[in-house]
């Protein structure tokens, strides 16, 4: 595949009008934002139906072998987008964020590393267990089916999309397709579930919510301003001394340090791989591992510096933060508009299947795990978990805020540390990068077994360590206040 950058331009100018039509269809429409649908995700179902795939096959085709209403090149430019812009969100995830020691961040969050642990492991453990008992041998797909739920419900739209490379190596390339579909069905229930598990905690007394927060609206609170702190960020944002380059092209320029960083890390141990174990035609793994997670680390070390010599002042959590949200923004459009609708279409029960076990097994993680493993308001914590599992950090970030707008708990501290102990590995880490690979060269067996020692592993140390500090909450956990 070939484009010329005017080409790439002109990919890149229509996703940004898709975006902004997108806020537009969400101020026009109340019932998208209380649904609190994301404008990418709309933005990226708009140009989806305005593709060959939907309006295409019903219209005369205006450009040469390109059904629908955008020229090949635009289809082609957005299947690209994806696999790059990926990089730069995980690039982004750590720098100008300090970061604590272990103790710290074990003290404050040990809970909810559990929490989720327990959530993403068993994600695998329960898509493996259906992928060969039900989706192998009945639907005749790939094992690595299994791994589907963890990479569209943890992972999210940005994960399914940066690794459709690699699910196209792997011989599994319709994976990509129901990996997004997947994330779709994610964030969707995950919101509509979770304000359901709010009220429904609000009536038994579990949390105390006002009248305001059970129907929230885009309206701006007292307490919603800007704190001094963010003011301060946002000062940080525009600082510029005479003569030097734009902050945010500062900012890009540590996003790509990060990425470079990355590239070689990941390249030098691809190399070690192809002069040792994999010499001779061995096992190949990071021969297929993408290359965000492993930005994600060249973030880290770009961050460590930066604390190291005392640069902190220089970067701003918030221009990072609007970095990283556009990237993401683009790669959910471009990744969506691009969605094979006709692999949803072929796959539909085993895909219904998919998803109907991940949100069940979310549902069992917030409601007979999280208040046995969290000592004190394992609801407000929880649900933020259960919110992260089933799309994407903001889904959890937000129903944290429904359930506990004044933040009390101190919950949104835990997941925010949490996510140091968390992200590295699942939700888009390492292992979700490598899980394809490793059931290719070992197995779906192999890989269920290594995931349930882990699940159980997790659980039963949450359970025998943070359960003897939960109180006793008499009969049921869903009764009484905390």
């Amino acid at each position: 595949m070939t484009m010329t950058v005017g080409e790439l331009f002109v990919a890149l100018v229509l996703i940004a009008l898709a975006l902004l039509l997108s806020n537009a269809i969400r101020l026009l429409l109340p019932w998208l934002r209380r649904l609190f649908l994301p404008s990418s995700v709309i933005a990226g179902l708009l140009l989806l139906l305005l593709g060959p795939e939907v309006i295409g096959r019903f219209t005369p085709t205006l450009f040469e072998e390109s059904p629908g209403l955008f020229p090949a090149y635009v289809q082609e430019s957005w299947s690209a987008l994806p696999g790059l812009l990926i990089n730069v969100v995980f690039a982004a995830l750590f720098i100008g964020k300090a970061i604590p020691g272990i103790r710290t961040i074990w003290l404050r969050a040990g809970p909810q590393v559990v929490v989720g642990q327990t959530m993403a492991w068993g994600q695998y453990v329960v898509g493996l267990t259906l992928a060969l008992l039900v989706l192998a041998p009945v639907f005749g797909m790939n094992p690595m089916a299994g791994a589907l739920i963890e990479i569209g419900f943890e992972g999210g739209h940005g994960t399914a999309a940066g690794m459709a490379d690699t699910f196209a190596d792997l011989g599994f390339a319709e994976g990509a397709d129901l990996a997004l579909g997947l994330a779709t069905v994610g964030i969707v229930s995950g919101v509509l579930i979770g304000t359901i598990m709010i009220n429904i905690a609000a009536r038994r007394g579990v949390v105390t919510l006002s009248k305001e927060e059970e129907v929230p609206d885009d309206t701006l609170r007292d307490d919603e301003r800007p704190s001094t702190e963010e003011f301060s960020e946002f000062k940080k944002d525009l600082t510029q001394e005479a003569g030097t380059t734009d902050p945010l092209s500062l900012h890009i320029g540590l996003v790509g340090i990060a990425i470079v960083i990355g590239w070689l890390l990941l390249s030098g141990l691809q190399w070690i791989e192809q002069v040792t174990w994999a010499s001779d035609g061995g096992l190949e793994i990071l021969a297929h591992v993408p290359l965000f997670p492993i930005a994600m680390i060249g973030g880290v070390i770009v961050q460590l510096v930066i604390m190291r010599f005392g640069l902190e002042h220089h970067v701003s959590t918030r221009t990072m933060s609007r970095i990283a949200g556009t990237a993401l923004d683009f790669t959910i459009v471009a990744a969506l508009a691009t969605l094979s609708l006709t692999t949803l279409s072929d796959y539909f029960l085993p895909f219904l299947l998919l998803s109907v076990a991940g949100i069940a097994w979310g549902l069992f993680v917030l409601i007979v795990i999280a208040p046995r493993v969290i000592p004190h308001h394992w609801f407000e914590r929880g649900i933020g978990d259960f919110g992260q599992s089933m799309g994407v950090t903001v889904t959890g970030l937000l129903l944290m805020r429904m359930a506990d707008p004044k933040n009390e708990s101190g919950a949104l501290e835990s997941f925010g540390y949490k996510q140091l102990m968390f992200e590295p590995v699942v939700g888009g880490g390492l292992f979700t990068a490598a899980a394809l690979p490793l059931i290719a060269e070992f197995g779906a067996l192999a890989v269920l077994i290594f995931t349930a020692l882990l699940t159980f592993g997790w659980l039963a140390f949450g359970l025998l360590y943070f359960g003897r500090m939960v109180p006793r909450r008499g009969k049921g956990r869903w009764q009484g206040s905390q």
